[in-house]
């Protein structure tokens, strides 16, 4: 089974994408992004995103009631039913999902989140946390009965409040949960760049032995994207495929071997 992960960038070909899903033989849960469609949102009704840095050097959004309600207009709302409905115009029988239905996702609220601001320690309570299970029988009830689910953020939490939390971090949850043995990430790059700045250094191939010097090369999201993928591999074997999405075939492109693949 394959879990694909659409990024939440504004340039990723979701028609694409979308096409090249139906041609796929396997059985495969798509979980997806709306970052940029947040953005968009939150700067028109003047209450913009604000990013805060981890005391260990990781980025997230925080998120307060208002963010909150925003993210579900974007995520749940708008962006999760247009891919559904680009997936029932090609023919997958796809079912939108957030994380609180049916507890599909189920999370523990973060206690705090540990930030340095001008040079001290502070601790930041937002609603936000990590995914912690998956509810596997609503998702294979679904599947065996030829629905695809389409997932996204937010999650619930311990006493059933909705929370945001990072897809990447929701992955490594569902592969293990799910038994997933590949997973496909497409972004806005051609893979794992060497050079963030230069597209024409994509890394072809990561062992995950590697990974943890890669993690060490980068910053900002990538960074916390390295840490979700050796996470990927804690608790058993797959292939991680990291791909552009912005191409014509992006999901043909990426498994003949046009993008950077973790093993």
């Amino acid at each position: 089974m394959i879990i694909v992960k659409i990024g939440g960038g504004k340039n990723l070909n979701l028609e694409g994408i979308i096409n090249d899903l139906s041609n796929l033989k396997e059985k495969f849960i798509i979980i997806h992004g709306a970052n940029a469609l947040r953005d968009e949102l939150a700067e028109k009704l003047n209450k913009p995103k604000k990013v805060i840095t981890s005391a260990s050097g990781y980025n997230s959004v925080f998120t307060d009631e208002e963010s909150l309600d925003i993210m579900m207009m974007a995520y749940a709302g708008l962006k999760n039913k247009r891919i559904v409905e680009m997936c029932q115009q090609v023919g997958i029988n796809a079912v939108g999902l957030s994380g609180i239905d049916g507890k599909t996702v189920q999370g523990k609220r973060n206690v705090g989140i540990r930030v340095k601001e001008q040079g001290k320690l502070k601790i930041l309570r937002d609603f936000s946390g990590k995914p912690k299970s998956i509810n596997t029988e609503l998702l294979k009830l679904l599947m065996e009965n030829g629905y695809v689910p389409v997932l996204s953020v937010p999650i619930i939490d311990e006493n059933g409040f909705a929370i945001n939390s990072e897809n990447d971090d929701i992955v490594a949850v569902l592969k293990e949960a799910m038994n997933a043995d590949k997973v496909i990430q497409l972004i806005e790059a051609p893979g794992f760049l060497d050079d963030p700045k230069d597209p024409n250094s994509l890394v072809k191939e990561i062992l995950k032995e590697d990974l943890e010097r890669r993690e060490n090369q980068v910053d900002g999201r990538m960074k916390r994207k390295i840490l979700a993928i050796r996470k990927l591999f804690e608790n058993g074997k797959g292939t991680v495929f990291i791909g552009d999405g912005r191409t014509e075939n992006p999901i043909t492109d990426i498994l003949n071997g046009k993008g950077t693949v973790i093993k």
